[in-house]
């Protein structure tokens, strides 16, 4: 102890302490589980007073002014599609609709050329499946319009799509790709 120091000078720094922490512990924070704490802090209210009640009317008013808000949302999100979409050199011309652009054009086998005009083509496929990335194959039989007769069994073939020529023929023979030997 310095001699300038009284001893309640040193009680009173001694006591400083001891009144700057708080007289009672800190109540512990409720332990809450990390999928209701989320529930928590998501919710609009605290929990503190319940919700006003509203009338069936009210509710419905309320559901169509945010289904309008969500139309002009959507509105606006798919007219900034079609100026995206739109080529930049020539705005005035529309994207084909769905049914028009160009035709499917497919290759595959002849498996069959006895009907008069007429063959059997099987289209062979090989994909990687979308979530095992294993290798799938499947193959697809079609009903292919064959003008002149040319094509023989075994050929490989081109085809394209066209109008239903009969009840189960759309396709139409473009070329004969590879000969049978």
């Amino acid at each position: 102890m310095a001699d300038d120091e009284t001893p309640e000078a040193v009680a009173e720094e001694t006591a400083a302490p001891e009144a700057a922490a708080p007289a009672e512990p800190a109540e512990p924070k409720e332990i809450l589980h990390p999928k209701v704490a989320r529930k928590l802090s998501r919710s609009t209210h605290d929990g503190s007073k319940p919700a006003a009640s509203r009338t069936a009317q009210e509710r419905h008013e309320e559901r169509v002014a945010l289904r309008k808000q969500n139309a002009i949302a959507r509105k606006r999100r798919r007219e900034q599609e079609k100026a995206k979409a739109v080529p930049s050199g020539n705005p005035g011309t529309p994207k084909p609709e769905h049914g028009e652009g160009r035709k499917l054009v497919r290759t595959g086998t002849v498996v069959s050329a006895k009907p008069d005009q007429t063959i059997t083509v099987r289209i062979d496929v090989a994909r990687r499946h979308r979530k095992y990335k294993k290798i799938v194959r499947s193959s697809s039989k079609i009903h292919v319009h064959d003008a002149t007769n040319d094509a023989n069994e075994g050929d490989v073939v081109r085809v394209i799509e066209s109008r239903p020529l009969s009840a189960t023929k759309r396709w139409n023979l473009v070329e004969i790709v590879e000969r049978a030997r």
